[in-house]
């Protein structure tokens, strides 16, 4: 889009991730550089986060102008809840409840310069920048280690000014995993009739991703689909697979094929585009209505139902993963879902870290058992918490429960 038809701009938002994903394509469009273009984010949804948590939309208005000697982009955001504008990683003016900021553009747009074209390449791009950043950090660091090991004066000092750079790269880095996490991992829909919860951990405290992702959503019969999605290895790279596979699947839903044939049609998209590409998959389709469930499967662990009474079982299909031979569901199984039976949807990491992958189960079992009575959204954090106190090797880690309401 060129920034002609870009110019005044106004869009409504009604939670973080979508207003983050705005600014983002925004800034993008008008060539800022990926740098500025995270700090622009993190500054409007620090803004607006106030008034978004209160569940009151913000409104945003953009017009970038190039015709002027000195072209800049114009940028409201309306919260009238908002405070300390002046604080921010892109300090803006307060005009009475909008907050604004006017960004210098460049004078002309990079001529051979490709730009990223989807979320997840501008989180990649920002992400490379953080890093070349912190990678420029260090060697200041070092250089300046360096001196003062050559001199008996100004030690302590310097000393210190270099731990205060560090801590503030490392919160720097902490808010831009944080950011990046909640634009690739949805919030729970809002559904009459069922409860849905999600707890997500990465393998390692200082990964942004991993190839763990989950994708829910309503379909116009009022059934609400789930997809369970683990790539092979960790990451941004697992994380693009990982996306791949829920977006081919959504697509793929959306488009009437049969739940049964979806895996397999998604092995036969994405594979001569992705040879590596392994993945498991589940998908389960849920009437908040009349309770009904089905189940199709490609080598993922099979979901948990924990009844009202108390008692449980494994929810087995057979099927074979994306990149795996003859690769989809063998079939669907039926089930019924009572009110306040709870259905419990994970990946591996949350069983498979231990020395008997049958005992991780059993575990899982008693644990579901014991926090069912909880509040739905306490329970996957629950489980993880429960579940990870024997480990043997960390792993992604991802727990997704769904309970029919009464």
């Amino acid at each position: 889009m060129t920034d002609k038809a870009a110019a005044h701009q106004r869009t409504t938002h009604r939670s973080l991730p979508e207003l983050r994903s705005a600014v983002r394509a925004l800034a993008a469009r008008v060539h800022l550089p990926a740098e500025l273009r995270t700090r622009l984010a993190q500054s409007v949804s620090r803004v607006a986060e106030a008034e978004l948590r209160a569940g009151r939309p913000v409104t945003l208005e953009a017009a970038p102008d190039r015709t002027a000697d000195d072209p800049e982009l114009t940028l409201r955001l309306r919260a009238p809840s908002a405070s300390g504008v002046e604080n921010l990683p892109l300090p803006a003016q307060r005009e009475a409840d909008t907050a604004v900021w006017r960004i210098p553009l460049p004078a002309r747009p990079p001529a051979a310069r490709q730009q990223p074209d989807s979320p997840v390449e501008l989180l990649e791009e920002e992400l490379r920048t953080a890093v070349q950043r912190a990678e420029t950090l260090e060697a200041d660091r070092r250089s300046l280690t360096h001196e003062l090991d050559e001199t008996n004066s100004g030690v302590l000092a310097l000393y210190v000014q270099l731990e205060e750079r560090d801590e503030q790269l490392r919160r720097a880095h902490g808010q831009m995993l944080r950011e990046l996490e909640d634009a690739l991992r949805p919030a729970p829909i809002k559904v009459d009739g069922l409860e849905l919860a999600i707890h997500y951990a990465p393998a390692e405290t200082d990964a942004p991703t991993g190839g763990d992702l989950y994708d829910w959503f309503q379909l116009p019969d009022g059934t609400v689909h789930i997809t369970v999605v683990d790539a092979l290895g960790h990451g941004v790279a697992s994380t693009r697979s990982a996306l791949n596979v829920t977006h081919a699947v959504r697509t793929l839903t959306l488009e009437g094929h049969s739940l049964e044939s979806i895996v397999g049609r998604t092995d036969e998209i994405l594979l001569p585009y992705d040879r590596e590409l392994m993945a498991t998959v589940q998908l389960v389709r849920v009437d908040p209505v009349s309770g009904r469930v089905a189940l199709a499967n490609g080598s993922h662990p099979p979901p948990l139902l924990v009844s009202g009474d108390g008692s449980a079982r494994f929810l087995e299909v057979r099927g074979r993963g994306i990149g795996y031979p003859m690769a989809g569901s063998e079939g669907l199984r039926h089930e019924q879902l009572a009110p306040d039976d709870l259905l419990v949807l994970y990946t591996d990491g949350l069983t498979e870290s231990r020395r008997d992958p049958y005992e991780g189960e059993r575990r899982l079992t008693a644990a579901a058992v014991r926090h069912r009575n909880r509040p739905t959204e306490e329970i996957p954090g629950a489980l993880a918490q429960e579940m990870h106190t024997v480990i043997l090797h960390p792993d992604d880690t991802l727990a997704l429960t769904v309970r029919r309401s009464r």
